[in-house]
């Protein structure tokens, strides 16, 4: 938490900000003629700009840098974690023929978005081409399987670019920009927590495992890159990486 110093600088620098802003738009308002649509489209930009900073909301450029952008991930053996119990045999494949979870559900769909727009993510109708990869998650509990439900994402007559068709894992990101999207958005979409030490109504510490590696950082910060084999461990025993085929999603 920032102390009260900090949060004064802050306000201070957000202050000075907006006074800036709002001189620029004056000064460029002077200089054009109102009857055009370029001082308009000035103003307006000033003001949103002054709104974001006001709000403390990320910035045009950081928004923009999330598309096409590949999050730097810090990766590291996973001999410190010691003993890891030996992932579970395949039993039935699921319809994109990928081993289903032998355990319940790690919570049930009826918290997902209902349909409004989610970590700048729409819900539209059909499925967006443009942007097609897929990952895999498998999820643990004490050591034991828990499944990701069919359905998360897909709350009716609309999909969201990130959505499951079954209960095995597979998370598909389909949409009509190319950018990067993170295991947090997907669990925003779900409706359930996810951080260090929870993941969706389990709590206790969080081991991430992403392609066979341990990863070290905000489990919400994982990326959904293509073919992406990310595992989250609450708790102990620790299970090693499981890896999947995507012969059958591409």
């Amino acid at each position: 938490m920032a102390s009260r110093k900090e949060q004064k600088e802050r306000a201070r620098q957000e202050r000075l900000a907006r006074e800036a802003a709002l001189r620029e738009a004056a000064r460029r308002k002077r200089r054009l003629t109102l009857g055009g649509g370029g001082a308009a489209a000035v103003i307006v930009a000033v003001v949103v700009a002054v709104a974001a900073i006001a709000s403390g909301g990320p910035s045009t450029a950081q928004r923009l840098s999330k598309q096409g952008s590949t999050p730097q991930l810090k990766l590291s053996s996973l001999a410190p974690l010691g003993r890891l119990q030996p992932p579970p045999q395949p039993t039935a494949l699921g319809p994109e023929g990928v081993p289903l979870p032998d355990g319940p559900a790690l919570a049930s769909t009826g918290s997902i978005a209902g349909g409004e727009t989610v970590d700048g993510i729409q819900c539209q109708v059909g499925e967006q081409t443009l942007f097609h990869i897929h990952a895999h998650l498998a999820i643990f509990i004490n050591g034991a399987p828990r499944q990701i439900p069919q359905g998360v994402g897909i709350p009716g007559s609309c999909l969201y670019w990130l959505h499951t068709h079954a209960a095995d894992g597979i998370i598909h990101i389909e949409s009509p920009v190319q950018q990067t999207f993170t295991l947090g958005d997907f669990f925003d979409l779900w409706g359930q927590p996810l951080g260090p030490n929870r993941v969706g109504p389990a709590i206790g510490p969080v081991t991430a495992i992403y392609n066979g590696q341990q990863y070290d950082g905000n489990p919400r910060d994982i990326p959904l890159n293509a073919h992406a084999q990310i595992q989250l461990d609450v708790s102990r025993p620790l299970v090693a990486p499981v890896t999947v085929s995507f012969a059958g999603v591409g």
